[in-house]
């Protein structure tokens, strides 16, 4: 790897261009975090812990923020493309880098197909053909079809879409905590009963799912190589773009359980609440007009969100792809707009098929482990870039082995718990790993015979 500074890389990939500064690399990190999460769990989680759900999302905040000041100094040393996959390769070798490559892909995937779904559940309050097929099947098309388009065309366009929707997606749900802090009853807070979040499994679940809503700024990271400066950028944008999701995440939840009366999941908004929650709440203390400024609001959040995470998670198989794992087709860039185009191609054709296959609980799930797996490597790596570059001028977080030590353990005892069909989809992502680094040893092999 050849080194800018210690454990830095000089090269940006060929071809591809530097145009994400520190405010797009900042918006970036807020979309990739702030999509369908928000808009769809509160009710979820709500229903698994009840009155104790804040403190569900303390703790997920807690544990996801060690592993974003992690991310913040492993990311800060490199200026390739590629992220969580490049830090593993680095730090464990090729094997173990492909194990997070194509776990990653699949939790980027799965991500994205959760969260389409969702902005068909909310177009629906506006327009309810929206939530019926073949309807909803034509309009998550058109999703993936014209966001995949935009980044295709460059960088930059993906760039200036995603900063714009930040700005637009943060306005509604500004209102919504704002001015529903002002309805929150007490009453209605504790209505919801704290039993419901006795039970350890329970907790787990929940802070899975919250691990879904809180994850996603490893998105942000793929596209080093067309960052203008990683060292300074990476550590700032994570840390104010989480930080700013934080603060949301726990006042809408606030305002959803003090706005929203337990008792109303035995009325006919019962099944509004599992679907549409924030919708609910909305219309409870801003009349009709509540309900519409959070569906647009979601919808608008959730094509930011797409718009993010379409920049980015390209990036991965190219990366893969420059480094020899995955077929060379995926690492050609358009001659004209200097985009990964294929690798775009791939990720929108491999999110709207599951997008088609499953619901959103199931994908979010599915993204919520395998972003564990994603998590725990890049924590493991950073103790392994210390010792190998101890005086590298890059953002370094205090606390020596007991950060990275902690965001480790959080990732394998909430792995430690996943279900079987979970844990059947990890092993086969795996298994493919595998027969990937076996085939790309055969052809060196084989290779180095001919010569």
């Amino acid at each position: 790897m050849t080194m800018e500074h210690p454990g830095t890389t000089a090269r940006a990939q060929p071809g591809l261009v530097a145009a994400i500064g520190r405010w797009d690399l900042t918006g970036l990190v807020i979309n990739t975090i702030l999509g369908s999460g928000v808009f769809g769990l509160p009710m979820l989680v709500t229903g698994l812990l009840g009155a104790a759900t804040p403190l569900g999302y303390l703790a997920a905040a807690l544990g996801i923020g060690v592993i974003v000041l992690c991310f913040a100094e492993v990311g800060a040393q490199f200026r390739a493309a590629g992220g969580p996959y490049l830090y593993a390769s680095e730090a464990f070798g090729r094997f173990v880098g492909l194990q997070v490559g194509w776990v990653t892909w699949l939790m980027r995937i799965s991500a994205a197909a959760a969260t389409a779904r969702i902005f068909t559940t909310y177009l629906a309050v506006l327009w309810p053909a929206a939530g019926r097929e073949p309807t909803q099947a034509l309009l998550i098309t058109a999703l993936f079809a014209v966001l995949g388009a935009i980044n295709i065309r460059g960088v930059r366009a993906g760039a200036d879409t995603s900063d714009l929707l930040v700005i637009a997606k943060l306005a509604p749900l500004a209102v919504f905590a704002g001015a529903g802090l002002w309805f929150v009853r007490g009453a209605n807070f504790f209505s919801w009963p704290v039993g419901a979040g006795a039970a350890p499994g329970r907790w787990v679940e929940a802070v899975l799912l919250l691990i879904f809503a809180f994850g996603g700024f490893d998105n942000a990271m793929f596209p080093a190589s067309e960052m203008r400066d990683p060292r300074r950028d990476v550590p700032f944008a994570l840390l104010v773009g989480a930080g700013v999701v934080a603060v949301f995440y726990l006042s809408i939840q606030v305002v959803f359980q003090g706005t929203v009366n337990a008792a109303a999941l035995h009325t006919g908004l019962a099944g509004s609440l599992q679907t549409q929650p924030l919708a609910v709440a909305a219309a409870s203390f801003l009349g009709r007009p509540g309900a519409w400024l959070i569906a647009v609001g979601a919808m608008v959040s959730i094509w930011g969100w797409f718009a993010a995470t379409i920049l980015g998670t390209p990036r991965l198989t190219f990366a893969m792809s420059e480094r020899g794992d995955l077929p060379r087709l995926l690492a050609a860039v358009h001659r004209r707009f200097r985009t990964p185009y294929v690798s775009i191609l791939l990720y929108v054709a491999a999110s709207w098929g599951l997008a088609m296959a499953g619901n959103f609980a199931w994908n979010a799930s599915l993204s919520a482990v395998a972003r564990l797996v994603t998590y725990g490597a890049t924590c493991a790596a950073l103790p392994v870039f210390r010792r190998r570059h101890p005086s590298a001028a890059v953002f370094r977080v205090r606390g020596g082995w007991l950060l990275p030590g902690l965001g480790l353990a959080f990732c394998l005892v909430l792995l430690s718990q996943i279900g079987r069909i979970e844990l059947a989809l990890l092993a086969a992502t795996s298994a493919i790993a595998s027969m990937t680094w076996l085939a790309t040893r055969c052809g060196v092999k084989a290779g180095r015979l001919s010569s």
